[in-house]
């Protein structure tokens, strides 16, 4: 993270003034939610052999720059860890590590600095036949374009999401990307269906109300299309009308809750990783959709 990355508090100081301003309770509500999950679920993946992540935990080498910070020991139930999965592709591809590490650790980063909430300055890279799973309400998947899931993978995210997980999909776009998505998690769920989610569902409006479901292209894309008012990725091979809209697709339990959320025609990450690439790009992505969408997705998990 270079020095101007860290100066961004200052060029954005109503907003984040507001942020400091409400987080104090909002940490507490959080750090409160994660252990009261992990008590009441109990899914047991049991793979015959743990997955080892061909990725070391980032050190001060690897950080780009993001400050690293030591969670007290008196509160390590408490931490959220962002959690990436490592999922398996068509083909081998793996798409499972775009935007590695700088989105996880400046989303991380953020949370921390911004909120009372204690977060884990690494996150974790996991397997869904990892054990460690289960400890853990929140996990992430990256542009899944390819994304594979075996019977065994299916079964275990089909028990970590009724048990209460939620699980974030980002960076799709167009309708090749969401007709295999939706295919793909009919082995999770046959019986049930993505919903498209309202604007004034709660996830817009939890901490940040948000007047419009964000759209986050890509950085390069963002600059290359801003003299034309493109805000959506142009490259997908399909035309517009297929891409210039977001959607925030969910599959919901019996309750009504969201288990999965599918961030449709937008890159909500890519505003995390590329939060210090120019000042523009942090007002206009990062600041005003990114990490308030981010947030909300947070709260809503940690709070159902």
């Amino acid at each position: 993270m270079p020095d101007h990355h860290l100066q961004k508090q200052s060029n954005a100081s109503v907003r984040h003034a507001i942020i400091l301003g409400i987080f104090p309770a909002l940490g507490w509500i959080l750090a409160m939610a994660q252990p009261n999950w992990l008590q009441q679920q109990s899914i047991s993946p049991t793979p015959s052999q743990p997955a080892q992540s061909p990725f070391p935990t980032p050190d001060s080498s690897s950080r780009s720059g993001v400050p690293q910070w030591s969670i007290d020991p008196n509160f390590e139930s408490e931490v959220f860890t962002f959690v990436r999965i490592q999922y398996d592709s068509y083909g081998g591809w793996g798409a499972w590590r775009v935007d590695y590490p700088a989105a996880d650790l400046n989303f991380s980063y953020r949370l921390e600095e911004l909120t009372s909430m204690r977060v884990h300055p690494d996150g974790k890279i996991l397997r869904l036949d990892d054990l460690e799973l289960n400890q853990y309400p929140f996990i992430f998947m990256i542009d899944a374009r390819n994304l594979f899931l075996s019977d065994r993978d299916a079964q275990v995210l089909r028990n970590y999401l009724l048990a209460g997980g939620f699980l974030m999909l980002d960076d799709l776009w167009g309708n090749r990307m969401l007709d295999h998505l939706i295919s793909e998690f009919k082995k999770v769920f046959h019986d049930k269906n993505f919903v498209e989610l309202p604007l004034d569902h709660e996830i817009f409006q939890g901490v940040f109300r948000l007047t419009e479901k964000p759209q986050v292209p890509s950085e390069d894309a963002a600059h290359e299309g801003a003299p034309f008012g493109i805000t959506w990725e142009t490259n997908i091979g399909e035309p517009d009308a297929n891409l210039n809209t977001p959607h925030y697709k969910a599959i919901l339990d019996d309750a009504g809750r969201i288990m999965i959320l599918m961030c449709h025609n937008t890159d909500i990450s890519d505003g995390w990783e590329e939060e210090g690439i120019s000042e523009w790009f942090f007002t206009h992505f990062s600041e005003k959709y990114s990490y308030p969408m981010g947030i909300n997705i947070i709260f809503y998990c940690l709070t159902h």
